[in-house]
């Protein structure tokens, strides 16, 4: 396979791209010079993907499976087990499960060649047995119940089930105590022959590697061998993009009262149109209650808001929803606070002023995160399989408006849109 040579001048990058035969999509970005590597290998698959079809055929399965087959991906069929390999290999392994993607990663200085084949043939090497998986349900369990007592699982799950009423996204990507007893050595092949094929999959590096190097290596480890992939059963859109119910609150030990707003939207249906979508919803989020908007100024002024405060607007499995949220003694205060924002920001708009210098602060965030390959890898992996390219999102950042941005606000922060969960403190 030849890789595609593709420049990105505005940035000085030059990224390769190409499939396998066996439908592997590999990126590779060279770094020369660098003494660091990253790679990242990905599958089209996480919480959410709980009912899909393939073949044909339409399978059901319960919540939990994609965060418990990363888990046992670890177990080698000799015994060993494959952090332990990579981290005396002298890398730093990891994964993670979200509600879309499934990510086995690691980065490293030194051996990187003989630490990607151990990465690929651990990954496409699953071994589970029924003692091994039931070994495992007590050590999820355990997270599982750990969650539970943690607020800030608390406040966004319950938040999330505030927003939607029907999509998967409002269980836990964990799954529950429950849904875990019905995960067999059975669901766990069956989920990993479906979602684990080459074609469902992503490789992308970054490191001072030859692409088609990377490619050949992939190659060998993978084999040709090319599997039909499974298409994501999500259910219906959601009816209403009104919330189930706007305020919920619990009572948690915890130090100061939690807070968590946040509005479910229509997704774009992928490509360039859900990256510009990205860039519209982060800009417009900036502009309304990021760190120098007026909003944040005067609460944190008036110490209603402490630093403890984010914002972000997550896009997965054809949905999209903003948080808004953090600390603070007069949440519901916040809540009306940031409605009033918001309605003043849809009728009168955002000055010119604060728009090109919003616009120039989100595109200096994103050059500076280019010196992240960790964070570069799982953004090109996320663009893979959403039909886009992230190195992109600069140069289209460049053509976001302003009225973009204010038609977000006007539209998806109306005030019959937001939901707020709160974890109050609990008094002695």
């Amino acid at each position: 396979m030849t890789m595609r040579r593709t420049e990105f001048k505005n940035i000085g990058e030059t990224l390769y791209t190409g499939e396998l035969s066996n439908g592997l999509r590999v990126c590779v970005l060279p770094k020369k010079g660098f003494r660091g590597y990253f790679a990242a290998f990905a599958a089209d698959y996480g919480g959410d993907c709980r009912n899909f079809f393939l073949d044909g055929q339409r399978f059901e399965t319960p919540a939990g499976v994609a965060h418990y087959l990363e888990h046992k991906m670890f177990d080698m069929p000799d015994g060993d087990n494959a952090l332990m390999l990579l981290n005396a290999n002298g890398a730093d392994p990891n994964a993670f499960t979200g509600n879309d993607m499934t990510c086995y990663y690691f980065q490293c200085t030194e051996r990187f060649e003989e630490n990607l084949r151990l990465l690929l043939h651990f990954v496409s090497t699953p071994y589970f047995t029924e003692e091994t998986v039931n070994k495992e349900r007590g050590i999820i369990d355990q997270e599982i119940q750990e969650g539970e007592d943690d607020p800030d699982s608390r406040v966004f799950y319950n938040l999330m089930k505030q927003l939607y009423v029907s999509h998967p996204c409002r269980e836990r990507v964990i799954g529950s105590r429950e849904s875990i007893r019905d995960i067999t050595a059975e669901t766990l092949h069956a989920c990993y022959r479906a979602f684990y094929a080459p074609g469902n999959m992503c490789l992308c590096v970054a490191g001072d590697v030859e692409p088609e190097r990377i490619s050949a290596i992939a190659r060998e480890e993978l084999g040709e061998e090319k599997r039909p992939v499974p298409a994501p059963d999500f259910g219906e859109p959601e009816a209403s993009l009104l919330p189930a119910e706007t305020l919920h609150r619990e009572v948690m030990a915890v130090s100061a009262p939690q807070f968590l707003i946040g509005a479910k939207f229509r997704a774009e249906n992928g490509g360039e149109a859900q990256m510009r979508q990205r860039l519209v919803s982060q800009l417009a989020l900036r502009l309304l209650v990021g760190a120098s908007s007026p909003f944040y100024t005067r609460l944190y002024a008036e110490g209603t808001l402490n630093r403890d405060f984010d914002y972000s607007a997550d896009f997965f499995s054809g949905t999209g929803t903003i948080f808004i949220g953090g600390e603070s003694e007069e949440p519901e205060k916040v809540f009306e606070e940031l409605k009033r924002e918001a309605a003043r920001a849809a009728a009168e708009g955002f000055s010119a002023e604060r728009f090109e210098r919003a616009k120039r602060a989100s595109l200096g965030a994103r050059l500076r995160g280019l010196e992240d390959f960790g964070g570069v890898c799982v953004s090109l992996a996320t663009g893979v399989f959403e039909g886009y390219c992230s190195l992109d999102s600069i140069a289209l950042l460049g053509s976001v408006t302003k009225a973009e941005c204010e038609a977000f606000v006007r539209e998806v922060l109306a005030p019959e849109r937001l939901a707020i969960s709160i974890i109050e403190a609990k008094k002695d």
